[in-house]
């Protein structure tokens, strides 16, 4: 056994019908150290996660705690939190109508009778020592995303934590919540706390963590210190292949040629909803793939939502094609060939307890009416051409969308959207929380439907994601659009002079 090791998994096996999940796996967490864990969606990552954390029962293997050559068995969550192995999610499960200082002690208060000024002393307490700038007696609800989280690892921190699990923690946050989240990461690795980082943010990972571990396909690739691996390398493992420089993937399909007095496909004008944001002009061509671009929120989702009808719409009008169409509602906009991937895939996207094929088929049956439904031989049909189409690793089309990894969601979603072809396609951070080979396919794709004459908008946190994918810009800032890029406009620079001052 390793001393400093506060944790070590050895030959992990876990398979469920159909698939292997994971197969002979080693992990080893130091105590002090951040340790990333990577790899495309379904290499295993999570699997491996939800064995350490009790929720599934490991086939094969062993895992030990503290350096002890006896090993320990986790059965349920509960025995995996009295083992001091504390799990924080990428979706928060903290309880938005209590207080921060309840959900830091809820199920952990022993007696009938709560003592409410100890416990909001002790939260207070925790609170500060762990710099988090939140108060034990107010609600929940009013602190942001990047604070509950922090609430949520403050009380992983006071049911002395050995193993703190963060999983995605940074995919709803914006830079300065980030390096909160990262001080917050810093101060427990010096108190000794050994933390595992599941991640797809590359720049994060050499930020801030200590070692890397690559997994692919349920396998282990290996085990790396974060200054012997260069990130062009960790891609690499993480794909399984050497790989070309990603910055150009333009040059594989040709560009859609506009022709001679063609119309915008659509366009609004002075349109607002009652989300915030202020009057806007936008307009899209046959072909074009455009974007809208901003800090965490500016104000990019609440156009597009605007634009589908899925917040309600208080003025402005909307052209097809030149001529006026009224957009209400979702329906509306299905109707006139507009297809919409939402940024919450979880909450908006998916229907977590229906089928891959109940979920591809779901908008194009809503359009053809329910009292037309798909016959099952259709249905099938249908499915498995998606699923080979988009390449969606799923054990059939009978598979609840739930169990699949979150890039498998979100393709699924997309098959729904392209079973139904649309003239125009809203993207909205299509690529979020899903692995480097994955947003590589959905860019291509995104690019090949622009070719072949469908209008696209496309939504990305991540700059780079934008310049590769899109042909022009609009830039947003307090909800309301600043300016436009395009051409030799396109770059980080501009993008972000654009944003700090306004009109470019």
């Amino acid at each position: 056994m390793e001393n400093n090791a506060v944790l070590q998994m050895r030959n992990i096996h876990k398979s469920f019908p159909g698939v292997k999940a994971l197969s002979g796996v080693d992990f080893t967490l130091r105590k002090g150290e951040i340790h990333a864990l990577m790899g495309e969606n379904g290499a295993g990552k999570s699997t491996l996660i939800k064995v350490l954390t009790g929720v599934y029962t490991k086939d094969e293997g062993h895992i030990y705690l503290d350096g002890h050559e006896k090993e320990v068995q986790i059965r349920s969550p509960q025995e995996a939190q009295k083992l001091g192995i504390s799990p924080v999610y990428q979706e928060i499960t903290l309880c938005p109508n209590l207080s921060v200082a309840e959900n830091m002690y809820i199920g952990r208060t022993p007696g009938a009778v709560q003592n409410w000024r100890k416990m909001n002393k002790d939260a207070d307490k925790l609170l500060k020592s762990l710099d988090i700038p939140a108060k034990a007696a107010q609600q929940l609800s009013t602190c942001s995303l990047a604070v509950q989280q922090m609430i949520a690892i403050a009380r992983a921190v006071d049911t002395d934590c050995k193993v703190l699990i963060l999983d995605e923690p940074t995919s709803s946050l914006d830079e300065q919540e980030v390096e909160k989240l990262f001080k917050l990461m810093r101060d427990l690795r010096e108190r000794g706390v050994g933390i595992i980082f599941v991640t797809h943010f590359l720049d994060q990972v050499y930020e801030v963590c200590d070692r890397i571990t690559v997994m692919r396909d349920g396998c282990l690739v290996g085990e790396y210190e974060i200054k012997d691996l260069p990130r062009v390398q960790l891609v690499s493992k993480m794909l399984g292949k050497e790989l070309d420089d990603l910055s150009d993937i333009h040059g594989e399909y040709k560009s859609y040629e506009k022709k001679e007095g063609e119309l915008p496909v659509f366009e609004v004008e002075n349109l607002y909803s009652n989300a915030g944001i202020k009057p806007f002009n936008f307009h899209i061509d046959k072909g074009e793939v455009n974007g809208f671009t901003g800090l965490l929120g500016s104000g990019r989702s609440e156009c597009v939502r605007a634009i589908f009808g899925a917040d309600h719409v208080l003025g402005g009008t909307v052209k097809k094609n030149g001529k006026p169409v009224k957009i209400s509602k979702p329906i509306d906009a299905m109707r006139q060939g507009i297809g919409y991937l939402p940024e919450d895939r979880k909450r908006d996207g998916i229907v977590g307890d229906l089928s891959v094929r109940d979920n591809i088929i779901l908008a194009q049956q809503v359009l053809r009416g329910f009292l037309k439904p798909y016959s099952k031989a259709e249905a099938d049909k249908i499915a498995d051409e998606y699923i080979k189409l988009l390449n969606i690793k799923t054990a059939s089309a009978d598979t609840p969308i739930k169990s699949l990894s979150g890039g498998n969601q979100q393709k699924v979603i997309l098959a729904r959207w392209l079973l139904t072809h649309p003239e125009y396609l809203i993207l909205d951070e299509p690529t979020r929380g899903i692995d480097v080979g994955t947003k590589v396919d959905i860019q291509k794709l995104v690019l090949k439907l622009a070719s072949e004459g469908m209008s696209v908008t496309f939504i990305s946190s991540e700059m780079d994601e934008m310049l590769r994918t899109c042909s022009r810009l609009i830039v947003m800032r307090d909800r309301r659009v600043v300016g436009e890029l395009t051409g030799s406009d396109l770059n980080q620079t501009s993008i972000m002079s654009t944003i700090a001052g306004g009109d470019k």
